[in-house]
């Protein structure tokens, strides 16, 4: 049992984050509050996925050898790291901060327009804001 522990510890780690998150999304009512736990959540997926991409005793995916005529060239896909998902995982990241950076805008103009950035005081005063109109 301690073995299959030891050598899952990178997912063990990786689903303890995204609990974190998760936990932080739904349980918390502050919506900066609820933005950590979104990054937290997102950084335990890339970082899952990163990590799923690497192998032992792998080499990045750039053929050695000569590349000339005659010369026969024999390639072990075994032998590459495949980078596809640190390539997905990249996109992830710059997606990530994006959406990072909106929310904390929209997070501005909310708490510019209500005062508070707690999900019940800003659902009480926007319904007040509606039955005055």
């Amino acid at each position: 049992m301690g073995d299959l522990i030891v050598d899952h510890i990178n997912s063990i780690i990786y689903i303890v984050l995204m609990m974190i998150g998760f936990y932080a999304m739904t349980g918390k009512t502050n919506l900066v509050k609820k933005l950590v736990g979104m990054n937290i959540f997102q950084w335990s997926i890339i970082l899952f996925f990163v990590s799923i991409g690497a192998k032992r005793g792998s080499t990045i995916p750039i053929v050695e050898g000569e590349h000339g005529h005659g010369a026969e060239l024999v390639l072990e896909a075994s032998h590459y790291v495949n980078p596809l998902p640190h390539v997905l995982m990249l996109t992830a990241i710059v997606v990530g901060v994006a959406t990072t950076g909106v929310a904390l805008a929209l997070l501005l103009r909310i708490y510019k327009g209500y005062g508070t950035l707690e999900e019940d005081q800003l659902l009480e005063r926007m319904r007040a804001s509606s039955d005055a109109r």
